[in-house]
């Protein structure tokens, strides 16, 4: 029997966790749901049961074989300090990822750093996971030399009241031609009929920490430490779903039509790519589904090694609940690459 309490799990990507896990059973699992606040007492349904979310209980947790946090950064660092040394821990949040001692996984990538936890493993941020995804296929193929990105992050990244936020203002701004913004908005401007090229606070060198983030995450992941990489952030009036315009300058002359196949060879990447005939990923198609979708696969007109492409995702799902599980199951298969 396999004991794993799922922390957070009344939030977006703690439900989602749940729904994952219930779609893809693990033999001889025990699930316990905990949480703060008003998520206590809810029920959340798991495989034809329904789950009631408790209390997180120090003594819950230290008992458990796995405990997956899918808390704010905050509250991971609290938990990690009581718990570690007794379960598995699995963070979501950003406490982490940048530890030395810590690995940072997207299974599909670098499944291998699993197994080299010392009873925690990270997970990285939605936008890394879906680069890093699109990023290693053609890394294996033709190398990196450089790359850039430009995401266009929907308001889920942000939580239950960013969400709510984006419904009401869209309301308001259809019905008065007017954006309301008060001050206790979760956004610096109007997210309503707009776009904020701002995710997180800013940085001396011009970044956002979330810019920042990425690059720092991608290079851990690939291996890759001096890896030039660069990354403006985009919030967009969009529910569900983060898309990403990427640049990547290859150190091997690229092959279109090998990257295309390389792509969709890999585990959790779908190539939709027939321009034409308006085939290519977008947000609405791509919600609530598993994979990193690409398309408007091209060259780069300014360079010989240069390609383009748009990678959208499902960031409560593939960028956070996915990874996660799939770092669980992996644990508890023992897989390595």
């Amino acid at each position: 029997m396999v004991r794993l309490v799922v922390v957070g799990a009344g939030g977006l990507v703690g439900r989602r966790v749940v729904r994952v896990l219930g779609e893809d059973p693990i033999p001889d699992l025990k699930l316990y749901l905990t949480g703060y606040s008003e998520s206590i007492g809810k029920k959340v349904e798991f495989r034809g049961e329904s789950l009631q979310i408790t209390r997180t209980d120090l003594r819950l947790l230290k008992h458990a074989d796995i405990v997956l946090l899918c808390t704010p950064a905050e509250a991971s660092v609290e938990l990690v300090q009581e718990i570690r040394g007794g379960p598995v821990i699995i963070d979501t949040s950003s406490a982490f990822r940048m530890d030395p001692g810590v690995p940072l996984v997207v299974p599909e990538v670098n499944c291998d750093e699993i197994f080299a936890h010392k009873g925690l493993i990270a997970g990285p941020n939605c936008s890394t996971i879906q680069l890093v995804m699109t990023l290693y296929p053609i890394y294996q193929e033709f190398g990196l030399s450089r790359v850039h990105v430009t995401t266009y992050q929907s308001v889920s990244g942000a939580g239950y009241k960013a969400i709510s936020e984006l419904e009401t203002s869209s309301f308001d701004f259809i019905a008065t031609g007017r954006a309301n913004h008060g001050e206790d908005s979760v956004f610096p401007h109007p997210i309503a009929f707009n776009l904020i090229p701002q995710i997180d606070a800013f940085q001396p060198n011009g970044y956002t920490r979330e810019e920042m983030k990425m690059v720092n995450e991608t290079r851990k992941i690939l291996g890759e430490p001096d890896l030039p990489i660069s990354c403006t952030c985009v919030r967009v009036p969009v529910f569900i779903g983060h898309s990403e315009a990427c640049l990547v300058e290859t150190e091997k002359p690229p092959c279109l039509e090998t990257i295309r196949e390389s792509l969709n060879r890999f585990p959790g990447v779908v190539v939709l790519d027939d321009p034409p005939n308006q085939v290519y990923p977008t947000p609405l198609k791509c919600q609530d589904t598993d994979p990193v979708y690409v398309g408007r696969l091209r060259r780069d007109l300014s360079s010989d090694r240069g390609v383009l492409y748009w990678a959208v995702a499902d960031n409560l799902r593939r960028g956070a609940a996915t990874n996660a599980c799939n770092i669980v199951k992996a644990l508890l298969r023992g897989e390595k690459t």
